[in-house]
């Protein structure tokens, strides 16, 4: 039996409905990735399998004494106290919910917490409000687990995360052998631990069981079906209504039946839900920068005397697609700030080309005004804007990112942080540049917008500089990364986020080899001279007798093969000669390791 079934499940907040008659099934084991995009409805049938949510109609079938744990997209800003408590707080939704006959002793609950608190990687006093965001997940995820969930709902785990935190959340879910259905934007995650794809499409959930790039490839045939019947529909519908409007002696004639049939054919038309438009963005680009756009040379930034920047120098010239990775907190906006001129090195130089035109993308979307519409902070209070020399309506602008005209009056403070992310892009694109900067732009966004900005980028004929987490957002788009590898040190690596996990690598491997060498140097020069024992000394003096007799026996041999007769003898005694030969060398060999053995150890010992 399923743990949990949706059997025609029908929920909205309006028309059209979020979710339509939705059939779905997730088994014990599965690891189940929910796609589909923005404001579609992902996250509302996260809380509908919660319990959050109660279905309009249909119905949704647990297994008994089943229950969930959900970690949602936003961390909640209410939590306070120790990392402790907040975990031991995830028996409460349990103790209310379910039944609890296996940790009713409180001392259970402990063991619990401590168990995961080890799995997870915590230090049980640190208070919450301290954590980084990374941090802060973790926590949040270890509170769902405690009570030992069925399903785990994920929404969005990635986000804001850095490529630190997000490795090991892929490591942890990898060895987890539980159930999870989760949301996420992030291709690599998901093409890492998704057994199953489930789609919402314009209200419609279907399941894929197969990987990513089988999944494109199926729902592109699937989508050009669908558009290919809706052609001969629509043609089809065109004829019928040139006939209801002929003359009137073709009306008093007309099939009754036909002119039913054509009503129907209007109310399907009428209730089709055609595919969500795409973003369609384009930068503004003036004239070309100089061919050096930034030169740093031995720069280093601290905070407080810790170094946060540490001896950097690079060159970026015209045409570059810098990536900038490190964890959350060491210093990447701060090397931004120092490239563009906002911040001065406090040693080292920093040193901008000629003819830049700068456009910043921040991650904490500052530019936008909160309590001004999405139309004000794109016109500026001008209807028109102008793009690449033509002037557009600001409406009609808007719409290219998915604004559509019952949306462009509402204050930015209502939008969700996919749609403040599309908001900040068309505010940005009104602007000429040569130089775009973009910090962490991914965040809140969906595949199909990535995919569309990462072809954007690639297309840019200016210089970027780029702050991601997101793994196949760098691999496809920058021509190399500078990267935070502890104490401020920032290190420059040719290509995106693979290549550098392939030099970092060799790297490590060229520094174990060092060590290794410099081990046993050390080991070396730590030995000072000893006595031979009684026994070893008298056969450092018997060795050079051996060896004198070995090789006159060797000597002798070599002649008496050297003889044409001697290959005339029977093939006995030729067989004993030449295995004797063999014999002689490997006791020459062995005579000549050990004496050297000896030699050298003669006054040696090893501490």
């Amino acid at each position: 039996m399923a743990l949990v079934s949706l059997q025609d499940v029908n929920i909205g907040f309006g028309r059209p409905l979020l979710i339509e008659h939705a059939n779905l099934q997730i088994e014990r084991g599965e690891k189940v990735c929910l796609l589909g995009r923005n404001g579609i409805g992902k996250s509302t049938l996260l809380k509908l399998i919660n319990g959050d949510l109660i279905p309009d109609s249909g119905e949704i079938v647990r297994q008994k004494g089943m229950h969930t744990a959900y970690l949602s997209q936003e961390i909640p800003k209410e939590l306070h106290g120790t990392v402790f408590n907040i975990i031991f707080d995830g028996f409460g939704v349990l103790d209310r919910c379910q039944s609890t006959q296996n940790i009713d002793h409180g001392w259970k609950k402990h063991h619990r917490v401590e168990k995961v608190l080890s799995q997870m990687q915590l230090d049980a006093d640190a208070e919450f409000t301290t954590l980084s965001a990374g941090l802060k997940r973790r926590v949040l995820l270890a509170r769902g687990l405690v009570c030992d969930p069925d399903i785990l709902l994920l929404d969005e785990p990635t986000n804001h995360l850095d490529v630190d935190s997000i490795g090991w959340l892929e490591e942890f879910f990898l060895r987890y052998g539980g159930t999870i259905l989760f949301v996420t934007h992030d291709r690599t995650f998901l093409k890492k631990l998704a057994t199953r794809i489930i789609e919402l499409d314009r209200g419609s959930l279907s399941s894929w069981a197969c990987d990513y790039e089988t999944f494109l490839v199926r729902k592109q045939a699937v989508l050009d079906a669908e558009e290919s019947q809706q052609a001969v529909f629509d043609k089809k519908l065109a004829q019928e209504e040139i006939w209801v409007r002929q003359g009137i002696k073709a009306r008093r004639t007309r099939n009754e039946g036909r002119v039913r049939a054509l009503e129907d054919m209007r109310n399907a038309r009428r209730e089709r839900r055609q595919v969500m438009g795409t973003v369609r963005m384009q930068t503004q680009e003036v004239e070309r920068s100089g061919a050096l756009v930034i030169k740093v040379e031995d720069v280093t930034y601290s905070y407080d005397t810790k170094p946060v920047i540490s001896g950097f120098s690079a060159a970026i010239m015209r045409g570059d697609k810098i990536g900038i990775i490190g964890p959350n907190g060491s210093g990447k906006t701060t090397l931004l700030r120092l490239l563009l001129g906002e911040l001065s090195p406090q040693q080292g130089t920093v040193r901008q080309g000629t003819r830049l035109n700068i456009t910043y993308f921040d991650q904490l979307r500052s530019q936008l005004k909160e309590d001004k519409s999405v139309y004000d902070n794109v016109g500026d209070g001008n209807d028109v804007v102008t793009i690449n020399g033509k002037s557009r309506q600001v409406i009609s602008y808007l719409q290219d990112f998915l604004f559509f005209p019952n949306r462009v009056r509402v204050p930015v403070n209502a939008l969700s942080g996919g749609e403040r992310n599309r908001l900040l892009l068309a505010r940005l694109f009104t602007r000429p540049s040569n130089v775009l900067v973009m910090d962490e732009p991914t965040n809140d966004l969906d595949i199909e917008t990535l995919e569309l900005l990462e072809e954007l980028l690639l297309d840019y004929q200016g210089t970027l500089l780029l702050v991601s987490h997101d793994r196949t957002f760098l691999n496809n788009v920058v021509t190399s990364t500078f990267v935070f590898e502890g104490e401020g040190k920032v290190n420059e690596y040719i290509g995106g986020y693979d290549d550098w996990q392939r030099q970092s690598e060799v790297k490590r491997k060229e520094v174990a080899a060092k060590v290794s060498a410099k081990a046993e140097s050390v080991l070396r020069q730590c030995e000072r001279p000893r006595k031979l024992s009684f026994k070893e000394q008298r056969e450092l003096e018997a060795l050079p007798q051996r060896i004198e007799i070995l090789e006159t026996e060797q000597h002798q041999l070599y002649q008496t093969m050297s003889d044409p007769m001697f290959y005339q003898k029977g093939k006995d005694e030729i067989a004993n000669v030449k295995d004797r030969v063999s014999s002689l060398e490997c006791e020459l060999a062995e005579a000549y390791q050990r004496w050297e053995t000896l030699e050298s150890s003669q006054n040696i010992v090893t501490f």
